[in-house]
């Protein structure tokens, strides 16, 4: 068996999907393959490890439970797994083969590499990785199912934040996709404002399953309501064609400006943002979030016009993101929704704006925890409906990501009239 191939295999054994990526690799360089007879385990005998079934069916019989639970007996089949992690414990019945059986075994000093604290990274904790990994990390509630919520210092503006919801849906996809595939394209719609006090619960639907592609649905649900829905494809990577023909617009190097955190801590009256956006990006905010961005001096950059539709800054996480490319699209999902909104405004001064979808392209290898460049505008507004187009580029000027979006512009509701008294 290849590395490659038992990678694959173990990212779609259920008991794993709460593991990072990291971990795949090593668990398939420390597994063996065993081909047993009739017997693979018998009940009563101390564990020596965890075995995945790779091919073939085997019964479970002989339970020490068997008079409780009636003598129920049942299959095992490919992706299932039995043993234990530990030479403490006992297996508590026989497990037979029923046809030729290969499983792989995993032994029980190396079990440890099964427990992690982390979705993203066996190493960090949540307490020691990057401020955006933490806000993308979920709980592993069952098959599918994930539990996201929102930090105290994340971003909200009275609701849950746009990107957090994207983010943390294509993280739960994630998860639920064998790690030689990865995301490069996604559709989502935001049905209900999510409350930042309440959990968030991801459930995951497997609607494809092939060699080079996966598809899954994500529905984020508060309190029995889907509040924002995702759908995701992924893709093992190959070499194919490649060619560029959009060109990196141009903009002063990031190492020679200031952050919005800068910006926000020199000046009272706020970093260069659309108007709708400056209370919302004050000193007193900014520096929680856990992007980093970079605008240019209004005197600069034509993009900051008050009537153009248009905004381009860089942007990266703070901190160091696990070294995970799943990761690290989640990050950019996550943050591509920060700003993007308020050029809706910048030629209607609204009350306010709500997005309606959000649509991503991955082209190309990322690194979040590098400087990306995003360019968005406003090609048109019609029916209170602002369309969105964006390019994000790396410092290179590889296009890496381009995204559309659609929000709905808020009109200004006049104050009702006071009733004058008929008494």
């Amino acid at each position: 068996m290849s590395t490659e191939a038992v990678v694959e295999f173990l990212g779609n054994v259920p008991l794993l999907q709460r593991l990072p990526s990291s971990s795949f690799k090593r668990i398939a360089e420390l597994s063996v393959s065993s081909e047993k007879g009739d017997y693979i385990v018998r009940g009563g005998e101390v564990g020596d490890g965890i075995y995945f079934v790779w091919e073939g069916e085997a019964e479970v019989s002989g339970s020490v439970h068997a008079e409780e639970e009636k003598g129920i007996e049942y299959q095992l089949k490919r992706y299932d797994y039995f043993g234990h992690v530990n030479l403490t414990s006992v297996h508590v019945a026989d497990v037979i083969a029923l046809t030729k059986l290969t499983c792989l075994f995993l032994p029980h000093e190396h079990c440890t590499l099964l427990q992690s604290k982390s979705i993203w990274s066996k190493d960090k904790t949540l307490e020691t990785c990057a401020p955006v990994e933490s806000i993308l990390h979920l709980e592993p509630i069952e098959l599918n199912i994930f539990q996201g919520i929102t930090l105290p210092d994340a971003p909200k503006f009275g609701k849950v934040y746009g990107g957090q919801l994207v983010g943390q849906a294509l993280a739960a996809a994630s998860k639920t996709v064998d790690s030689l595939k990865i995301v490069h394209s996604l559709h989502s719609y935001y049905l209900k404002a999510g409350n930042f006090n309440t959990p968030i619960i991801y459930q995951v639907n497997r609607l494809r399953d092939g060699r080079n592609f996966a598809t899954r649905r994500v529905d984020a649900m508060q309190r029995g309501n889907i509040i924002f829905t995702l759908l995701a494809s992924f893709q093992r990577e190959e070499e194919g064609f490649d060619h560029q023909e959009a060109s990196m617009p141009s903009m002063p190097d990031p190492d020679g400006l200031l952050s919005v955190d800068e910006i926000g801590e020199s000046r009272p009256t706020g970093p260069p943002l659309p108007l709708s956006n400056r209370k919302k990006v004050g000193a007193t905010k900014i520096v929680t979030w856990p992007i980093e961005i970079k605008f240019c001096a209004p005197s600069t950059n034509p993009n900051l016009k008050k009537s153009d539709p248009s905004l381009r800054y860089w942007f990266r996480a703070k901190g160091k993101p696990s070294d995970d490319q799943a990761l690290h699209r989640c990050v950019v999902a996550f943050a591509s929704d920060m700003i993007a909104t308020g050029v809706s405004l910048i030629p209607h001064p609204r009350k306010g704006s709500l997005s309606l979808s959000h649509s991503m392209w991955f082209h190309r290898h990322l690194r979040a925890d590098d400087w990306l460049l995003l360019a968005i505008v406003s090609p048109t507004t019609c029916d209170s409906r602002c369309f969105l187009s964006g390019q994000i580029f790396n410092r290179k000027g590889e296009l890496v990501v381009s995204l559309t979006q659609e929000v709905l512009l808020k009109m200004a509701s006049p104050p009702y009239p006071s009733a004058d008294s008929k008494l």
